[in-house]
């Protein structure tokens, strides 16, 4: 089910629904003459709306291609620094990494409008309207070792003997990561039971189940449900809501307003479910990135 907009979003989308200039394929007025890059994180979700809106951009006027960067904090000083003009960025990342918050809101609606209100105010950077998907951090195992165990949420781990965690580096020493996990669940996990691996080896190896008895994973990836993964329920709900959206410096939208309108029509369309099976087309089947963005423009209808 898609969320419903924020105030902060509907007041956006009022204020950019008309503009002069030329006309382009959605109607808004032309981006030509802009150049726009925009920034995605290293993975696969990101490098798909990275491309996804750097060509519904250029469908629209604008010089614009998608820049992978590596880790999240590169990328949101890489917008800051006007190396990039756009990325897309999680409400709950925002929210704790970088206006320093310890404690999410569970609504996601309430998190985005205050998340958007934050930023804008206190860095320049103004959030456009969210997405209907939440990307959220989850810890998965094998379907079978989840039977075997007899686990189920996050709450189960306490009876689990030694066991072995995987995660990529960064999830390690998040506070909305793997340290905060622990705390909450009041768990304690010896440093040699937890391993540091590739987004990608941390699914195969959790599939294996030797090296990895669990293994940390994101609710709207593709390969849960090709590996037959269980994604345990975070039943004291620690993980803070994800939702996405595209942000960019206040200064940006204020020169080239119809960004707003241009990228209006994925906040609707892109849910959790969509997500998932897109990023599959990558993770899993192998795809380019950007010929999986083009595709799925061109199904939906927005590259006319």
């Amino acid at each position: 089910m898609v969320k419903p907009l924020g105030l902060a979003a509907v007041a956006l989308l009022a204020l950019t629904a008309c503009g002069g200039g030329q006309s382009s394929p959605s109607g808004t007025a032309s981006l030509d003459g802009a150049t726009i890059v925009v920034g995605a994180k290293d993975f696969a979700e990101q490098n798909i709306l990275a491309n996804i809106t750097a060509e519904l951009l250029k469908a629209n006027g604008a010089k614009a291609e998608a820049k992978e960067i590596k880790g999240s904090a590169n990328t949101r000083k890489a917008l800051e620094a006007g190396e990039i003009q756009l990325y897309w960025e999680y409400t709950g990342t925002a929210w704790i990494t970088y206006l320093g918050n310890d404690k999410p809101i569970a609504d996601a609606v309430q998190q985005y409008d205050a998340v958007a209100k934050a930023d804008k105010d206190k860095n320049g950077i103004t959030w456009l309207p969210a997405s209907g998907f939440n990307n959220t951090y989850a810890l998965a195992l094998a379907t079978e070792k989840a039977t075997q165990l007899g686990v189920s949420k996050l709450s189960d781990l306490a009876k689990v003997d030694k066991p072995t965690i995987c995660v990529e580096s960064e999830f390690s020493t998040r506070n909305d990561g793997l340290p905060g996990l622990l705390t909450a669940y009041g768990l304690t996990v010896p440093k040699d039971d937890i391993k540091l691996l590739d987004t990608g080896v941390i699914y195969t190896e959790t599939d294996k189940g030797q090296t990895c008895t669990f293994g940390e994973v994101f609710t709207t990836d593709g390969r849960i449900k090709a590996l037959g993964l269980t994604a345990l329920e975070d039943d004291k709900k620690f993980f803070p809501v994800y939702q996405g959206a595209p942000t960019l410096k206040t200064e940006t939208l204020t020169k080239y307003p119809q960004i707003a309108q241009i990228l209006a029509p994925l906040g609707q369309k892109l849910t959790t479910e969509v997500m998932q099976g897109l990023n599959a087309q990558v993770d899993v089947d192998g795809e380019d990135a950007a010929d999986v963005a083009k595709d799925w423009l061109e199904k939906e209808g927005l590259l006319k």
